[in-house]
């Protein structure tokens, strides 16, 4: 059984940050899958490819809302950039050996879920003009943006 599921209370009606959000939880559901296996390698291998991914989201979520020109884009990175310095404890944690896996997970799921329906709420508008814009210069710089991202 899944430990997290989307549900349509988290979707922000932006597609392209819901299906990253999607796949959070995704990486969350593997990370605990992990877990449960008891294999260490696979579980660091999950948890490195979450953390990476979550990096990657932060970084391209926060490049939509500056070339919205989103008000509170200080403000959002500086969310991003405090929830990085508890996930760099973690990943200096694991290094030592520390079996830090399961409190990761309870870490993620709660941050992420308050995360989307809290701040993330807050950059919609300004952002959805962005990705709703039928602009061939505006749809052109996104496309590029998420390959640029995720390839």
């Amino acid at each position: 059984m899944a430990l997290m599921s989307w549900t349509q209370d988290l979707a922000t009606g932006i597609t392209v940050i819901d299906d990253q959000h999607k796949r959070l939880i995704d990486f969350i559901n593997e990370l605990d899958d992990a877990c449960r296996t008891g294999n260490k390698d696979e579980t660091n291998h999950v948890m490195e490819g979450l953390l990476n991914y979550t990096v990657t989201h932060f970084e391209f979520e926060e490049s939509l809302q500056e070339k919205a020109g989103y008000p509170f884009l200080k403000a959002h990175q500086r969310i991003h950039e405090l929830f990085m310095k508890k996930v760099a404890a973690f990943r200096e944690r694991a290094e030592k050996g520390e079996e830090i896996a399961p409190e990761l997970l309870h870490l993620l799921q709660g941050w992420l879920v308050n995360h989307i329906k809290g701040e993330d709420r807050d950059y919609i508008e300004s952002v959805s003009k962005i990705t709703n814009s039928a602009d061939q210069e505006v749809s052109g710089w996104l496309n590029t943006t998420v390959k640029k991202f995720f390839g």
